[in-house]
C-alpha cells in the first residue's frame, strides 16, 4: 500500500502544481473557467496558486512526516470541495468534471495517507 500511496502523492502533487502554474501564468483556459464562467477576479488568481502551491508541498512533506500530509489532504479536499461548490453557484454543471476528478485524487491521496500513517 506504500507504493500506491507514493504514487498517488507525488502524481497529485505535480498535478496540483502545474494546476497552479497556469493560475499564475493565467492560462487561456483557466482564465475563461474562472474569470469569464465563475467570475473570480484575478487579483485572486496568485491566492488560489498559493493554496495549490502549500497542498502541494505538503503532500510531499508528508511523505516523511504523517500529520503534514494529512493536513494539506484535508486542505486540498476542501479546496476542491469548493471548486465543484462555485461550479454550481452559476450552473456550470459541465465544468464540475474536472473538479470532481481532482477531489476524487485528494481524498485518495489524503485516504492512504492515514491508511499508511499507522504502518509505521
Amino acid at each position: 500500500m506504500h507504493t500506491a500511496y507514493l504514487a498517488t502523492t507525488l502524481v497529485f502533487a505535480l498535478l496540483v502544481s502545474f494546476s497552479g502554474v497556469g493560475k499564475i501564468r493565467r492560462d487561456p483556459l483557466q482564465v475563461k473557467v474562472l474569470y469569464e464562467t465563475l467570475g473570480i477576479p484575478f487579483k485572486y488568481f496568485a491566492l488560489l496558486a498559493a493554496c495549490e502551491f502549500a497542498g502541494a508541498v505538503g503532500l510531499v512533506v508528508g511523505i516523511w512526516w504523517p500529520p503534514m500530509g494529512i493536513a494539506a489532504g484535508v486542505g486540498l479536499v476542501l479546496y476542491f470541495v469548493g471548486a465543484i461548490v462555485s461550479h454550481l453557484r452559476v450552473g456550470d454543471f459541465k465544468g464540475i468534471g474536472a473538479a470532481a476528478f481532482m477531489l476524487v485524487i485528494a481524498a485518495g491521496a489524503l485516504a492512504l495517507r492515514v491508511l499508511t500513517a499507522t504502518a509505521y
